[in-house]
């Protein structure tokens, strides 16, 4: 069984939570979020370490730094999941497990939302499930990796 370490990556406006569309996001804060993730992956014996931030380029050093700091990844870039191919290399220089997720159903809304140039290099996709598809990322992410270590002992 393998310790769970998670870096959750929040990207362009989700520091906005509980201001910008509550119909799309929630009315929660990205601190209540940031608790009730917590509170998962405590339930399955991990722990994770918050990023956030507005400005692409660090996003992409964060990404750079992660394999140092966690063993998984839980990205939600925003709007940049749509468009920003930096990050899409970036991700793929870390190695590591990553489940992409977003609070909202981005098939549902606009046609430009509908394509992400992260899905490829991601374990799973969850959308459309509030924060309950952090928990579910979690899960995703144990599994993958309890699967790698067995793998690895046998």
């Amino acid at each position: 069984m393998s310790q769970l370490r998670v870096i959750v990556l929040h990207g362009v406006n989700l520091d906005q939570l509980g201001r910008r569309d509550p119909g799309h996001y929630g009315s929660g804060s990205l601190s209540e979020l940031e608790g009730t993730i917590s509170q998962y992956a405590a339930e399955l014996g991990g722990r994770v370490i918050f990023e956030q931030t507005n400005h692409e380029g660090e996003y992409v050093e964060l990404l750079h730094k992660a394999a140092e700091r966690g063993n998984a990844l839980i990205l939600n870039p925003g709007a940049w999941t749509h468009y920003a191919w930096a990050i899409h290399d970036a991700l793929e220089l870390t190695g590591l497990p990553a489940v992409e997720v977003h609070l909202s159903d981005v098939k549902a809304r606009e046609a430009w939302r509908h394509h992400s140039v992260i899905t490829d290099l991601c374990i799973g996709t969850i959308a459309g499930k509030g924060p309950e598809g952090y928990r579910e990322a979690l899960q995703l992410l144990k599994s993958h990796l309890d699967q790698a270590a067995q793998e690895a002992a046998a």
